[in-house]
This record gives structure tokens, sequence and C-alpha cells, in this order.
């Protein structure tokens, strides 16, 4: 178990009794080794480097993921923070929002709250590739909204070089989901 990093307690039941885990669990928790961080989710506290009697937790965001890698999910950012984070919206999202193959759920670890929406997985294609963020934040933003040139500057932030990028554009070509996307790709197809 590193420090500052989240675990859930569904992976000691092992080791032991259902009840004898929780109550060791309780007991780690009391004595102060470890802090729970949300219902059935603990962490080892990582004390600051430069001021050792404060010490951190795990964020909300990565209490999510855990959850996610535990169940089997797939988690990706929605669609706003992608389209922020490419250019093509001006608006910084005020909240972090997950979607996720999984439930819908919320996850609170003090003033921090992070939001999982369950979505298809049509949507969540390519997760952790950089076509998966411009499949996102293309799902949530209007094409009217974003001129060829936009659309070559986000692929631009994803720093792909022009063979990967061309293959990326195929890719979100061929996809039903943005057939309202169609003619813009098309275009910066033939600008890439």
């Amino acid at each position: 178990m590193k420090r500052g990093a989240p675990f859930s307690i569904t992976g000691f039941y092992t080791l032991g009794s259902r009840t004898s885990v929780q109550k060791a669990i309780s007991r780690l928790a009391q004595e102060g080794g470890i802090e729970r961080v949300s219902k059935g989710y603990y962490v080892r506290p990582k004390p600051l480097p430069s001021m050792p009697s404060i010490t951190t937790t795990a964020s909300a965001e990565q209490v999510a993921k855990v959850w996610a890698k535990e169940h089997g999910y797939k988690l990706a950012s929605q669609g706003q923070e992608a389209a922020y984070r490419l250019g093509l919206q001006t608006q910084a999202p005020m909240k972090t929002v997950f979607w996720s193959t999984g439930p819908s759920r919320e996850f609170k670890v003090g003033n921090q709250v992070v939001e999982v929406r369950h979505t298809s997985s049509q949507k969540l294609r390519w997760e952790k590739e950089p076509e998966g963020a411009l499949l996102r934040g293309l799902l949530v933003t209007p094409p009217e909204a974003v001129e060829v040139s936009g659309l070559k500057k986000a692929i631009q932030r994803l720093s792909l070089t022009p063979a990967e990028a061309r293959t990326a554009i195929k890719r979100l070509i061929e996809l039903p989901l943005l057939t309202s996307w169609q003619s813009k790709l098309q275009q910066l197809e033939l600008v890439a």
C-alpha cells in the first residue's frame, strides 16, 4: 500500500473472513495508520515533505479511478473537459465529471466532489488514446461552433505525427456517432 494511493477493502477479503478484515481495517483507521476516504476505500496518509506534521490523503479523482479499475469499468474524462482542453470550447467545466460504463455515482473526499456518469461504451472508445479525447470533445460541441482551422488546432494539441493525425481523422470519420461532423472532418483530412 503506497502512501497517498487509495485502495479498496475488498482486496483484503481473501485474507480472512469479511468481519475480521473489516475489524482489522477499522483498528488501523482508529490508530491513524490509514484513513477512510470513501465508503470501502482507504489510504495511508502521506506527509508533506516541506511540513511533515501535515499529511495528505487521496483525491476524489483517484478514488473514482480505483473504483473503476476494481470493477472493470471504462472511465474517461467527460466531453466538456476534453473540448476545453482541445480548445473547442473556452469555458472550463466547474466540476470534475467522468463518463463510465459503470453505474452513475458520486465520490466525495473532503471538499472534493467527482461525479461519474454512466454512458454508452461507444462514447468511451479509445479511452486512453488521443483520438478518444477528440471524440468526446466533438460529441459535446456543435459542428457549427468550430471552424476547420479550430479542428486543426485541436489535432495539434494532441501532439500527433502527421501520419497519426491522418489515421485518427479516418477513424473518426468512420464513426456513426459523428455524422454531423463528417464534412468538417473530411475537409480536415484533405488539409492534414
